[in-house]
């Protein structure tokens, strides 16, 4: 195998490697924001972001980092690790600090272990992130789960089922651990509805009968339901269950209702905060998939189209990078 590392006298590997056509012609059409790079070559990357580490030019590696699908920055990496026998997000860590470096590590995850990621940092330390938790547990399909717990294993040589249950309890830990095992079961609207009703009839309702059949319906069938409950009950049903159950439990019922009803609602919403660790990360999560019904669902919420408020709350390097994921002005 031929030897690709950088000599004394040589900034640029020794070989080209052919990049296929494929990528781009399957990703056009999604709902992301960042499609495949034309014209894409790895090597060529990767001589530009050696000599902007070099340089400790911020500009040309945020653009380049930004302006990739995650399946060409995993190119990149590997490609950057060949030529160089370095690992590309140490070399980074080097001329990076802040925000800006942890954007960048996230960009390098592969989107399995970026939720994997995400999920382990919520439960790190000292209290649990619920809402983390929560938005990517209700927004993500069972199948869809199932790869994020073995990317977890893979990562953390950890069970992520046993880790919620060590971080959680009550009917909150229940909660979730339903969502991550979710899967959809066929059922009668009415039966469904009635037997919501029935629970909340009682003078302490039923958890379980709401985790049950929250967790194991399909969103169109659950929005009839809620539709024929709000009817019933004359209210939202985030303001019925915010009547009847507290803590955690309620929180987490609430933003169960809100993603089945529309997950890029509530996407959004959480938008509206301007944490930098929230925004950089459902931007990076989202940016390939449905980022741009979430910049519908941000300017029906707010007014203000999410690229405008990006820009009155971040500046630099790092604002550059999160303008580039959410992809233009709506």
């Amino acid at each position: 195998m031929e030897d690709r590392r950088w000599s004394a006298d040589q900034d640029h590997p020794t070989q080209r490697i052919d990049e296929s056509d494929e990528e781009t012609a399957m990703c056009w059409g999604t709902l992301g924001s960042l499609r495949p790079f034309p014209n894409f070559q790895s090597d060529k990357d990767v001589i530009a972001i050696h000599n902007a580490i070099a340089k400790k030019d911020l500009t040309t590696l945020v653009r380049i980092l930004t302006n990739r699908t995650n399946s060409q920055r995993q190119r990149i990496a590997a490609t950057f690790e060949e030529a160089s026998q370095k690992d590309l997000p140490t070399c980074l860590k080097k001329v990076l600090s802040g925000d800006l470096e942890d954007l960048t590590l996230e960009l390098l995850l592969p989107p399995l272990h970026h939720e994997a990621s995400r999920l382990q940092q919520a439960m790190a330390g000292l209290g649990t992130n619920e809402e983390t938790l929560l938005e990517i547990l209700c927004t993500r399909s069972g199948r869809h789960l199932k790869q994020v717990q073995a990317a977890y294993k893979q990562l953390y040589k950890k069970d992520l089922e046993k880790e919620l249950r060590a971080e959680t309890s009550g009917d909150f830990l229940k909660l979730v651990v339903a969502l991550l095992n979710k899967e959809d079961v066929a059922s009668n609207v009415q039966r469904d509805v009635e037997a919501l009703a029935a629970s909340l009839k009682r003078k302490k309702p039923d958890a379980d009968v709401w985790i049950d059949i929250l967790t194991s319906r399909d969103c169109q069938h659950l929005n009839k339901v809620f539709m024929v409950l709000e009817l019933l009950s004359g209210q939202e049903l985030e303001d019925v269950i915010e009547k009847q159950f507290s803590g955690d439990f309620q929180m987490g019922l609430q933003v169960l209702v809100q993603c089945i009803k529309s997950p890029d609602a509530y996407i959004a919403k959480r938008l509206t905060s301007m944490k930098a660790p929230i925004v950089q990360s459902i931007l990076i999560a989202h940016c390939e998939e449905d980022l741009l019904c979430i910049r519908v669902a941000f300017l029906k919420l707010t007014g203000t189209s999410l690229y405008t408020t990006l820009q009155k709350h971040f500046k630099g390097n790092y604002l550059q990078a999160l303008l580039a994921l959410c992809g233009a002005e709506d």
